[in-house]
Parts: C-alpha cells; sequence; structure tokens
C-alpha cells in the first residue's frame, strides 16, 4: 500500500528510483530484474512480471518474473486479447482482478501460486503496445486508484527504457553478426584447399551459433548425393551419403531452402544423428547462383528453439562457405589441370621423340650411305622407317584426336544403324583376319549412334584384345535400360594388375607395352562426348570392356 503521509512526495521518489534502475542498465535480462524487484518493493505486492510482445505470432512471452519464475521457465505465451494480460495488450488500458479465482485468466500457473489479487498495465511506446507489467498479491487487495497510476507510470519508463535496451542489443547483435560473418571470411580467404578450408570453417561456425555438433556435406554430382566432408563432434558422419531429397540434408539441398528440426520427431535419414542423441538442428543450402554445392549443419545435444536470426546467421555464413568452397574447388581444378598439360606436354614429347628420331635416322643414313649399303640392309631401314612413321602417323592422329575431344570440337550426329553390320565393317577395318572374332549380335538389332564414335571405340577395343588377349574375340550388344550396350572381351590373362584403376589415364600402359597408352583414354572420352560411357568388367578369365550409349525410346532395336 502507498504511505499515506506524504505520499505524493513519497511518490515522486519511488518512481525516480525505478527511473534510476532502468537507465543504469543496457542490457534487457538485467534490466528486467531490476525493475521488478523495485516494483515489487514499491508496492509491496508478492509478484511482478513483464511479457514482451512477440510480434511474429501476435503473443505476450513472460520474459522475466519474481515470484511466479514457473512464467518464464515454461515459456508461457499468452495470445493478445485473450485471458488477463492479453486483454491488457489488445485495450491498451490497466486492469484490476480482484479475485483471480474466479476471473477468466489463461495462465493456470496464477491460480497454481495462489495469486489472490492482481493488477496489469500496458508496456507503450509512441502509441504501439510492447508488453505486459502486472504485479499480483497472495492475499485478496483492493488496488487503489494511485496503486494504478504509479504502476502506469513506472511501465511507461520501464517501456522507454525497454524498448532503448532492445534497440542497444540489437545494434550489438548486428555488430556481433558482422565480426562473426568477418571470422568465417577471413578463414574462407585464407585457404584454397578443401579439407584445410572445412577443417578451420566448422570449429569457427560451432562457436558462433554455440553448438554441439557442425557439419559439411558436398553434393557428388554423379551419383547425385551427399557425402559428409567434414563434422565436428559428429565425426561418425564423414564419408556418409545421403541421396539427394532423402531425409534432413537431403531435402535442404533439394528444396534450397534452411529447415530447422526436431531429431526425436523428424524422419532422419543417417541414423547416427539419434545414436549421437541430438534434439535440434538447423540445416542450410551451400548455394552459389541459386546452385547447391551441399548442406552445413549445426545440432545440440539439448533441445533448443533455433531463433530466426540464428536462422539467417547461419543463411549468410553457409553463403561465404559455399563461396570458399566452390573457389578452392576452381583453385584445385586449375592446378591439377596445370599439372596435366605440363604431365601432357613432356610425355607427348617424349614418345614422339623415339619414333621421329627413328624415321630420322633410317633417311639419315639412306641419304648419306644409301650408295655403300647391300639391297637387304636399305630393305631393312626403309622397312623400320615405314614401321616408325606409321607409329608416329598414329601417335599424332591420336593427340589430334584427344585435342578435339578437350576443346570439345567433336560434332556428334547419331543415326539409325543396323548394328551387326555396322560392327562387322568396324572389325573388319581393324584387323587383318576376323577368323577369331565371334559376333553375338542380333541381326535386326538396330540402334541410334554415331557412326564415328562406334568405330573409334570398338576399333581401339578389339585391336587391344587381338594384341594383348586371347582369341577368340566375343562382341555382344543389346538394348537395356535405354542405353545401347556393346561388351568386347578376349580369352586372355586379363588387365595387368599394375594398370587397374588406372586403364583409362592418359599414357597409362603395362610394363613391356609398346603402345602409346591413349587408346582407353581417347575410346572414352568418344564414349563421353555421346553422353555414354566406357567401362572395364573385373571378371575372371579374360578382359573385358562395355561401351554404353543412351538410347531414346524410338522404336529401334529390341529389347534385350
Amino acid at each position: 500500500m502507498l504511505p499515506q503521509g506524504g505520499s505524493k512526495a513519497e511518490h515522486v521518489r519511488r518512481l525516480q528510483s525505478v527511473t534510476d534502475a532502468a537507465l543504469a542498465h543496457l542490457r534487457l535480462d538485467d534490466l528486467l530484474v531490476a525493475l521488478l524487484e523495485r516494483t515489487r518493493e514499491i508496492l509491496e505486492v508478492d509478484t511482478s512480471a513483464i511479457l514482451l510482445l512477440d510480434e511474429e505470432t501476435n503473443e505476450l512471452v513472460a520474459h522475466a518474473a519474481l515470484g511466479i519464475e514457473e512464467e518464464v521457465e515454461q515459456g508461457v505465451r499468452i495470445p493478445v486479447g485473450g485471458g488477463f494480460a492479453g486483454r491488457i495488450a489488445a485495450e491498451k488500458r490497466p486492469v484490476i482482478l480482484d479475485d483471480v479465482d474466479h476471473a477468466h485468466v489463461l495462465n493456470p500457473i496464477l491460480r497454481e501460486k495462489g495469486i489472490k489479487s492482481m493488477l496489469g498495465v500496458p508496456l507503450v511506446v509512441e502509441g504501439e503496445v510492447r508488453g505486459v507489467f502486472h504485479v499480483g498479491s497472495l492475499v485478496p487487495r483492493a488496488f487503489a486508484e494511485e496503486e494504478v497510476e504509479l504502476l502506469q507510470l513506472v511501465a511507461d519508463r520501464a517501456a522507454l527504457a525497454i524498448e532503448h535496451a532492445r534497440l542497444f542489443e540489437a545494434e550489438r547483435a548486428a555488430r556481433e553478426r558482422i565480426e562473426h560473418v568477418q571470422a568465417v571470411t577471413d578463414a574462407a580467404l585464407a585457404h584454397l584447399e578443401v579439407n584445410e578450408l572445412l577443417k578451420v570453417l566448422l570449429p569457427r561456425i560451432r562457436d558462433i551459433l554455440r553448438t554441439d555438433t557442425c557439419a559439411v556435406l558436398l553434393l557428388d554430382r554423379e551419383t547425385n548425393e551427399l557425402v559428409a566432408r567434414a563434422a565436428l563432434g559428429i565425426e561418425e558422419e564423414v564419408g556418409v551419403r545421403i541421396p539427394l531429397g532423402a531425409g534432413f540434408a537431403g531435402r535442404v539441398a533439394a528444396e534450397g531452402r534452411p529447415m530447422v528440426i526436431d531429431v526425436d520427431v523428424y524422419p532422419v535419414y543417417n541414423p547416427i544423428l539419434r545414436e549421437k542423441q541430438l534434439k535440434s538442428m538447423i540445416g542450410v543450402p551451400l548455394l552459389v547462383r541459386s546452385v547447391s554445392l551441399g548442406v552445413l549443419h549445426v545440432g545440440t545435444l539439448t533441445h533448443r528453439e533455433f531463433t530466426r536470426d540464428e536462422v539467417e546467421l547461419l543463411q549468410l555464413v553457409a553463403a561465404r562457405v559455399a563461396i570458399a568452397i566452390e573457389r578452392a574447388w576452381l583453385h584445385e581444378e586449375l592446378v591439377q589441370l596445370d599439372q596435366l598439360k605440363l604431365n601432357f606436354v613432356a610425355i607427348a614429347s617424349h614418345e614422339l621423340r623415339t619414333p621421329a628420331t627413328a624415321v630420322y635416322g633410317v633417311l639419315k643414313t639412306l641419304s648419306e650411305r644409301g650408295g655403300e649399303l647391300t639391297e637387304d640392309l636399305r630393305e631393312e631401314l626403309l622397312r623400320v622407317g615405314v614401321e616408325q612413321g606409321e607409329r608416329l602417323r598414329r601417335l599424332l592422329e591420336e593427340l589430334l584426336d584427344l585435342s578435339r575431344l578437350d576443346a570439345r570440337a567433336i560434332i556428334v550426329e547419331p543415326r539409325p544403324v543396323v548394328l551387326k553390320a555396322a560392327l562387322a565393317e568396324v572389325v573388319g577395318g581393324a584387323l587383318p583376319t576376323t577368323e577369331f572374332v565371334e559376333l553375338d549380335i542380333p541381326d535386326d538389332l538396330a540402334a541410334v549412334v554415331d557412326p564415328l564414335v562406334l568405330e573409334r571405340v570398338v576399333s581401339n577395343l578389339i585391336t587391344n584384345a587381338a594384341r594383348y588377349g586371347s582369341p577368340p574375340i566375343r562382341i555382344a550388344a543389346q538394348q537395356r535400360d535405354r542405353h545401347l550396350r556393346i561388351a568386347v572381351e578376349d580369352s586372355g590373362p586379363g588387365v595387368p594388375e599394375e594398370l587397374e584403376g588406372k586403364l583409362f589415364d592418359r599414357f597409362a600402359r603395362g610394363s613391356g607395352d609398346a603402345g602409346h597408352g591413349l587408346g582407353l583414354a581417347i575410346a572414352r572420352a568418344y564414349a563421353q562426348a555421346h553422353g555414354g560411357d566406357l567401362v572395364h568388367d573385373p571378371r575372371p578369365g579374360g578382359a573385358r570392356f562395355e561401351l554404353l550409349i543412351p538410347q531414346e525410346r524410338n522404336g529401334l532395336g529390341k529389347p534385350g
């Protein structure tokens, strides 16, 4: 109760004490606690609480309380217009409940705590409601007009102080956000290798969001899967593959938008998330020019309601991370290309030098000493010269093929062909005799394929089979799964162990191989230029390769 004697002076003094408390704090939490304590003392009440308006949901949220701390602990929310506090906010005027037991209140805590009488006033700034300030008594009490006036004056000062503190915190949060993003940007600019980049970035991101885990998954475009490349707190996830669109990360990448989930109820694809007992997670896509490179996600081991600001901060961080990853990839590709060019020039020069030197030596000898040589020796030198000249011609042709393929200067022109007749012609042009070649192809099987690609790939395969394998050489073809599949296999010893895994590398060849090591690289490049592929099928007993060329549903051929 307000003192009766000297009430005006006491009124002003106490009001000033609340104003001093309000101005002494810039942090919102400290400010609210100070306001509640001073107000409870001034009005000699048992409880006091401040609820602030959540403009997104139009609800009042308990932010601080004395005597009814459960309001804050339980995150009580009251719709504007509903119950006691909601009515104050909606009507922008004080409300007194002389008898709480028989009044309409939405918050059950008020009755559970045994509060009998309540007084509440709106927190208003420039005509806009920012929240509600209410006090209560554990014994019945009739709040006087002077007490209502004093609480409203306190609320007016408190509203301004709260607005000031909120603006200060918003400015500080914005400054911290810029500092956080800058920290990520600095790390991103300092590293050009992807693994090293992620190793530095993940701890920073986890610290910025104050989470327990952080992971980056990058998209493997060949398999359309997300592959976990780096993780903190869930290191077991590294190497895990998530199909695009599946589970949590797959959906974030597929839809290109952030997601916040409760792990206990969301159908996650990766069981490690539950095994590690994660409770709440945010995932955001790694986007560069609206193209998803992967997903960045963070998680906590306790349930947490991530705010919109936290989601936006992670999106800002992800945008920097995505640019850094793309930059690192481009750098790595440039390094690889430079190395490939250096290797290619060095090896090509070496390969060209041998036949060129041989041809030059033959011509030089014939030119300077031709009259002194016997007929047999002249014929042998000519034979060697022609043989090395043919080798030089083939090598130059292969290098030219590779140059055109690398520059995408090969124009693929598919057209309908009867496959058995086309392949018989390829075999006849590649081998001096076809008696050891079996064509296991239906007479009426037709396909849509570029004849040049067919010739370049199949002739290379049967030449290799004849040179390194043993007869018979079998060529089979069928149409299956919307692809033309042509298999070439021999009955020899198969691919040498030292070549496994690098069969299609340029200049890769086994010990004692007199070839240039370009044939299979060129054959695969032609297949890929046609939208298909050339693969090695590692079966026991001979080498087997399969050419795959996509076929549209055009009614040609018979299903295999």
